[in-house]
């Protein structure tokens, strides 16, 4: 989908304040309210946006501890990675499952609320996951930057 000046300025405006009243964000945009509502359901029919919910903030949550796991699966058995997705969205404290190609197959974000939880999901759910054939993980210490949004 092409996207015009206009597009953009609404896009930019509607990432960093997605709840403001549409109005406001028609009048931040340059545009009136009856084409900001216009170019927002065809940015929506057209796929640019997908959906509009909140985003949590898991350490205001209680959750103080987050890891990022990267698994190499053993893809000696066919339905290794459609068993290793559908077992891991199971773990409540999955809150990310990403595939990619290359080296690792697999990252999962898990939450907890401290390390002693961490430890038990991790041995208890984590280890368990099938087709395990290489782990790494990765704690992370800070968020420097978590742009919602392309440069528009």
């Amino acid at each position: 989908m092409q996207l015009d000046e206009a597009d953009r300025r609404i896009l930019r405006h509607y990432l960093a304040e997605p709840a403001v009243d549409r109005a406001v964000l028609a009048d931040r945009a340059g545009v009136t309210p009856a084409t900001l509502w216009r170019r927002l359901e065809r940015l929506r029919a057209g796929g640019v946006i997908r959906a509009e919910g909140a985003v949590l903030d898991w350490a205001a949550l209680g959750y103080g501890v987050e890891v990022s796991l990267r698994f190499t699966l053993d893809k000696t058995n066919s339905r290794a990675f459609d068993e290793f997705i559908e077992a891991a969205r199971e773990v409540p404290e999955v809150v990310t499952i990403e595939t990619f190609l290359g080296r690792v197959d697999v990252r999962l974000t898990v939450i907890a609320r401290d390390m002693a939880q961490y430890q038990e999901t991790y041995r208890r759910r984590i280890l368990t996951l099938p087709h395990i054939a290489e782990l790494e993980a990765l704690m992370l210490i800070a968020t420097i930057k978590d742009a919602g949004g392309l440069p528009l």
